[in-house]
Parts: structure tokens; sequence; C-alpha cells
């Protein structure tokens, strides 16, 4: 998609679809009402006769319009004029990017950034309009042949209409923020969308390798087995002992502050495909631990988004990746293993797999003196019964740190919600054995894997995302979302600032 600004007059505007507002009672949004005046009333007649109240989501493409430099006019209905709030906008722009997908438009025009959303600037409803419409027009195809039925949209072009040429800046901003976005969600979603016998951990490291070549700031290397056995990685190590697939700890170095400047350090779970293990999972739905890699993708759509928006930050991306699967070699309950850090561990269960590959790369982020770290993992079922599928599980050792990540989460509605990591929840982890159990007992499941990960993040800022029920959707919408990627780079953003 190409995005610009425009800046005619109504009376000269041409296009395929201009895309207006309608506030609730039928009451017409600035651009909208110029253009009912300019079409003698017709706007304000259609709405009337078709009865389109003008509520949050409510729609109505007008085909033939006076003139004949405009096609088509969308209405967008926005809800009541005084409450519109991101969600109300948001779901108003989906609505729109709904139909304009199906219209047959190849270019379209928007000037539904003129209306307030509270106190966001034109660059957040730029990106908001960007973000939503490439998310609306992902198709995951990489998989599939040729079909008559499936032809890609045609829209190809959205201008935002700007009074004047002043009004740029904001909006311009928002268009490359948006776009840096869009194209590292999309990024992870492939990944993600990728079945296990495509994107093993080897495919993981290579497409990170890719990038290191396309953007001059970013230096990517990968650490094989043998490096990890040095470092003592054994943890980690011990994942991959059922799969024929070697493990992989990618490492994206971005400099974009250079110098001695300390990093932010994103650890994304790579566990390209889980089966549990020796504690194997039920079959049912089995397919969707594809999914597992989405912290580790997600991780690398932010490194890729920050790139390519050229931040004045060092950011490090340590993607630990690997298969859990059920084999002789495989780890058994009961086992214990050393990690990096030295602490040894008590695997109860071979399915808590994912914070024994964390707290390894969380050890290894030590090495570079972070300002804070960030882990993001698809690691509780637990989580997803404590929140849904709305927000992100968070939870951390730092309050400013917590609520930086709060506050990133609401401005790009990848929301996330704090849960405690008191210190009387790190007795579930207690071992007869070991220094530590690799679970907690059926209470407080997310809770308790953000305990075991705090024991190895002690000497730095840390936080960590728990994306089991926001990485991909299931049912008929099956796929990834490309979330927390909003959310990571938003909170990179506001450090830059």
């Amino acid at each position: 998609m190409e995005y610009s600004t425009r800046t005619d007059t109504l009376e000269r505007l041409s296009t395929d679809c201009l895309i207006v507002g309608v506030f609730q009672k039928r009451k017409l949004a600035p651009t909208a009402e110029a253009l009912d005046a300019l079409f003698d009333g017709l706007l304000a007649r259609l709405l009337k006769r078709d009865d389109v109240e003008g509520k949050a989501g409510d729609t109505l493409l007008v085909n033939h319009v006076p003139g004949g430099r405009i096609d088509r006019v969308l209405l967008v209905g926005l809800g009541k004029r005084e409450e519109l709030n991101v969600a109300a906008y948001r779901k108003s722009l989906a609505a729109a990017f709904k139909v304009l997908k199906e219209s047959g438009a190849k270019h379209a025009v928007s000037a539904l950034h003129e209306v307030e959303v509270g106190q966001r600037g034109a660059d957040w409803k730029i990106r908001q309009a960007i973000e939503l419409l490439e998310s609306g027009l992902y198709r995951f195809r990489e998989m599939k042949g040729e079909s008559a039925e499936d032809h890609p949209p045609r829209l190809s072009r959205l201008q935002f209409l700007l009074a004047s040429d002043q009004d740029a800046a904001p909006v311009e901003t928002g268009i490359r923020e948006g776009q840096a976005i869009a194209h590292g969600m999309t990024l992870a979603r492939n990944l993600g969308n990728l079945p296990g016998n495509v994107c093993t951990p080897a495919y993981l490291a290579e497409q990170a390798l890719k990038l290191g070549k396309e953007y001059k700031k970013l230096k990517v290397s990968v650490l094989e087995e043998s490096d990890m056995e040095e470092l003592g990685m054994g943890a980690l190590l011990s994942v991959a002992r059922g799969s024929r697939q070697p493990a992989k700890l990618i490492v994206l170095e971005y400099r974009g502050a250079g110098g001695k400047a300390r990093p932010y350090v994103l650890i994304g779970k790579g566990l390209t495909f889980d089966a549990g293990g020796i504690s194997l999972k039920p079959a049912a739905n089995m397919d969707e631990m594809k999914y597992d890699m989405c912290g580790g993708a997600g991780v690398i759509g932010a490194i890729q988004a920050v790139a390519e928006m050229g931040l004045p930050l060092n950011v490090v991306g340590l993607v630990p990746a690997s298969e859990n699967l059920p084999d002789g070699n495989a780890n058994k309950p009961g086992d214990i293993v050393r990690s990096m850090a030295g602490i040894t561990v008590e695997i109860l269960n071979t399915d808590a797999e994912g914070r024994l590959i964390l707290c390894d790369a969380l050890t290894y982020a030590k090495r570079f003196d972070p300002v804070a770290v960030i882990d993001v993992a698809t690691l509780t079922g637990a989580c997803i019964v404590a929140l849904g599928r709305h927000p992100s599980g968070l939870m951390g050792n730092d309050d400013a740190l917590c609520e930086q990540l709060t506050r990133a989460g609401e401005t790009t509605w990848d929301r996330v919600w704090r849960m405690p990591i008191w210190d009387d929840y790190q007795e579930q982890l207690k071992s007869n054995f070991a220094d530590v159990a690799n679970i907690g007992g059926p209470d407080g499941g997310s809770i308790t894997a953000a305990c075991f990960l705090s024991r190895f993040a002690k000497d730095f800022k840390w936080a960590h995302l728990d994306i089991a029920g926001t990485a991909w959707k299931t049912g008929a919408d099956k796929g990834a979302t490309g979330r927390p990627v909003p959310l990571l780079v938003q909170y990179l953003i506001d450090r830059a600032a």
C-alpha cells in the first residue's frame, strides 16, 4: 500500500472513494458537511432514507455522486461526538476499511482523522488507520496455490486529506510510524502462521539474518548448540533434546544511538512447535502450537520496525528458538538441569518449557548492560483463564518500567494488565531436589511462571509479557495477530522521545 497526504479542495478532488465521518443522529463531520453542501444535501437525505444513525461502525457506501470527480463516498459512523474514544474510533476505522476493501476502489482519500479523539494527535490517528487497514488487507497465501476466488483487493493507495500543507508534519510522522509498525506486524504474522515443518529454529534464524543484511545499523548473529554448551545454557538446551532440529539463539543488535549508549533488550520465546514433550499436550488444537514462537516473531518484527524508523536507540533482540517434542532423549519429569546462571531446575512438567529457554536468555542479556529487559512469551494457558484474549499479562520487578509499558499499551490499544509477583508465590516453586521447580502447581500458573523468570532477572529492570491470549486468534479467524509489536515499538518510541 502507498500512503501520502492530499490538500485539494473538494471541488477539485478526484478519487475512487472519499471516506468521511458522521456522528450519531446523522450529524456530519466537517468534510462530510462541506461535501453535503456541494451536493445540495444529498448525503443527509441518503442517511435519512437508509436509516443510518451514525453509530460507531455504521457505514453507507454511496456509489454514484454528482460531479464525476469522486466515484464513491463512504460515510462512516463515529458514534456520539462527545463520546468518541479510542475504542469507538478503531471500531469505525475497521468497519470503514472492510467496506473499502470490498468496494473495488483502487485509490481512496480519507478525512476521518479530522475528528477529535480525546487528546490524541493527528500522528496517532493516522497510525491507527494504517495499522488497521494493513491488518484488514493481510492475507496469508504463502502455502496456498492460485485461486480464482481469492483475488487480492484492488486497493493500492490511501491518501489523507489536509486543510493545508501546514498540517502535514504530524500526518507524515504518523504515516512513517504506522507503516513501520504495520510492516513489523506483517512479518510477525507471517512467521507465526507458517507451519512448524517450515518455520523451524533454523528458518527463524535465516529470516533474522536476512534483516541484518537489509538494515545497515542491524547486526545479526546466531549462537549454535555448541556455543550454548560453552556458555552453560543447560536449561535451554534440555528443551531441544527431543527434537531433530538444533536449537538456535538469535541475537539482533540494532545500533541507532551508537557509541556506548546502553541498550534496551527484548527477549522473545521462539518455540517453533510445542507438543509438550513427554508431558504430551492433548491432540485437539495442537496444530496451534506452531504459534508458540509468536514471542520471538514479535521481537523480530519489532526490531524490523525500529530499524525501518531509524530510532535513535540501541536495541538488542534475543530469540531462543527450539522445538519441544517427545523422544527417547527428551526431558523427563523429574529431570534436573543446570541453567546458565548456575541455578538448578527440577523439571516437573516438560510442557513448562518456555521458561527454561527464557531463563538462559535472561542470563545472557546481562552481558549487554541493559537499561531494561522485556521478555515476551506465549507462556501460560493460565493467563488466558485469568485475562481472556483482550490484554496481555504484565509482570515485572520495576514499577516505572511496568507503568511505561502500560501507557504504551493504552496508546496503541495493544493493552496489558499488570499482575502481582509477590514473594508469597515463590513458595510454590520449592523443590526437594533442586534450587527451583519449573512449575508451581495449578494455582496462579501465569504468576508462578513469571516468579520463576524473576529469579534470573535480579540484576536489571525487567518486565514479562504473557501473550498466550493475544498472539493469535483461534476458531474461524485462526491466525497470528502481530501483537505485541505495536506495544513494544511504542515503548521504544517513547524512550527515544
